[in-house]
């Protein structure tokens, strides 16, 4: 769980990150949580967008994905989300303590 300075930290880098997940008209699919835990586990901090086909919020896309990916929610802006899930093998983001 992740405490309100962690939450900010995450959010200052997720404004660098660029968008790569995209939600569309058919929601949260198989091929879309496949694509989030591929990019979790490679960069930690993801950043997806609700496209305007999509019958979803950023919002309600944020918490499916990290129920089907074990990740936790760091924003939501308008239609773009971003998510972060600590990789077991080594963290490449070094979190700052409380």
């Amino acid at each position: 769980m992740l405490n309100g300075k962690q939450r900010a930290y995450l959010r200052s880098l997720a404004q660098k990150e660029e968008v790569i997940l995209h939600v569309g008209k058919a929601g949260i699919t198989e091929p879309v949580i496949a694509q989030a835990k591929e990019a979790l586990a490679a960069r930690e901090l993801v950043k997806g967008r609700v496209l305007e086909s999509s019958m979803l919020t950023a919002a309600e896309a944020q918490t499916a994905l990290c129920e089907a990916c074990g990740a936790e929610g760091v924003q939501v802006i308008g239609n773009v989300f971003a998510l972060y899930k600590r990789r077991p093998d080594g963290a490449k983001i070094i979190l700052p303590r409380d």
